[in-house]
């Protein structure tokens, strides 16, 4: 074999891959075609699972470990040389904002602070600093100045935000430290006898053998479903984000804002603010900016944030997020296909459950102890 384990895709799932494997000193190769459109580079960055009430508590309590994960990340990335600077820049602690617009928000804001506060009980132990309300006046006046009159506030006091292009060069940093070896190729068919992939091959015809391969391809991940005989549920779910630049404001210590038409606002430092974002299931692999599209973000982001309509558009961004029907990842081994393994459809909390979900697929690949049970995420439980 040439390899322990090789990965195909290079977004900050297979890049979080390749360093967990390179830490278990595996010999290692990821393979990287560099789609246009990769949701790693368009994602916003909201890590803060603690006021989420979307999706259900299987994702929840799952996330809860991801985002825990990435001061694990940190830690082990600074240890193995990548500069602190760059990660200071890629990952950072701030606060959070859930804004009601209405009474009807209103009234949805506090179903939902009823189960935050649930499950925050239930699963950690309160603190001093436990979400809770404040006046919209203190929202606008202390952690979001651009802010709309809004009727209610949920502030989280620490959540935390990831940029994820700097966070996946970090961690391609650290890839190099660990000896992995990385190629931009199109991995056009895998190697595959007797019920078992032993390999890839490349567009260019070469071929390399390992004793696991890892798909994590994002939303391009289902293209090696025929060979496999297997359904691989992800599908292209379009997204566009827009940075804006606030010129002579000090965003660094802003609050993200998150309002209830799925809508939200990121700060980041330099007079940057990114505001998004569209969800359009069904768009195919088309990772163009529209003109429904962008109309829809900027309505939303002046509808929570009037005091941006002064704001530069500095950049738009748009992102193919890998998703599922009932939007939690596909992780773990492929029923009736030994040797191949899925780390993919996170759709649009890829930055926050990505790097914990490749670590959790890389140690079962390598028979290694992992800490969840990834069975809840197989594709079985698609089949009828």
């Amino acid at each position: 074999m040439d390899f322990d384990l090789i990965i195909i895709g290079g977004g900050i799932v297979g890049a979080a891959a390749a360093y967990r494997a390179g830490q278990l000193g595996a010999r290692t190769l990821q393979c990287d075609r560099r789609d246009k459109g990769r949701a790693t580079d368009a994602g916003a960055g909201i890590l803060a699972p603690e006021s989420s009430t979307r999706d259900g508590r299987l994702w929840y309590d799952f996330a809860l470990d991801a985002v825990d994960y990435y001061s694990v990340l940190i830690d082990d990335l600074t240890a193995d040389g990548v500069p602190i600077e760059e990660l200071t820049r890629a990952y950072s602690l701030c606060s959070k904002l859930s804004v009601a617009l209405d009474d009807t928000e209103a009234a949805a804001l506090a179903e939902m602070e009823q189960e935050i506060y649930a499950r925050q009980e239930e699963r950690r132990p309160p603190s001093a600093e436990m979400i809770r309300r404040i006046s919209p006046a203190e929202a606008r006046n202390t952690f979001f100045p651009p802010l709309a009159d809004a009727s209610a506030v949920l502030l989280q006091p620490v959540s935390r935000r990831v940029d994820g292009r700097l966070m996946t060069a970090a961690l391609e940093g650290g890839l190099r430290s660990r000896g992995v070896r990385t190629l931009d190729a199109d991995v056009s068919a895998l190697l595959l006898e007797d019920g078992r992939v032993y390999g890839i091959r490349t567009a260019s015809g070469e071929d390399y053998t390992a004793g696991a391969v890892l798909i994590a391809g994002g939303a391009w991940s289902a293209a090696f479903a025929d060979q496999l005989n297997v359904r691989i549920p992800v599908a292209p779910q379009r997204g566009q984000i827009i940075h804006l630049h606030v010129p002579g404001q000090d965003t660094s210590s802003w609050s993200i804002v998150g309002g209830f038409s799925g809508h939200y606002q990121v700060p980041w430092p330099g007079g940057r603010v990114a505001v998004g974002a569209t969800r359009e299931t069904g768009s195919g692999y088309a990772p163009q900016a529209t003109v429904e599209g962008i109309q829809e973000v900027l309505h939303e982001a002046l509808r929570l944030a009037p005091g941006l309509r002064n704001a530069a558009i500095q950049e738009i961004r748009v992102g193919l997020r890998p998703y599922t029907s009932d939007h939690l990842p596909l992780l773990g081994s492929i029923p009736r296909v030994r040797g191949v393994y899925l780390a993919t459809g996170h759709g649009p909390t890829g930055l926050t459950l990505g790097p914990f979900s490749a670590k959790l697929v890389v140690e079962q690949a390598l028979d290694q102890p992992f800490a969840w049970d990834l069975a809840p995420f197989s594709t079985t439980r698609f089949i009828r």
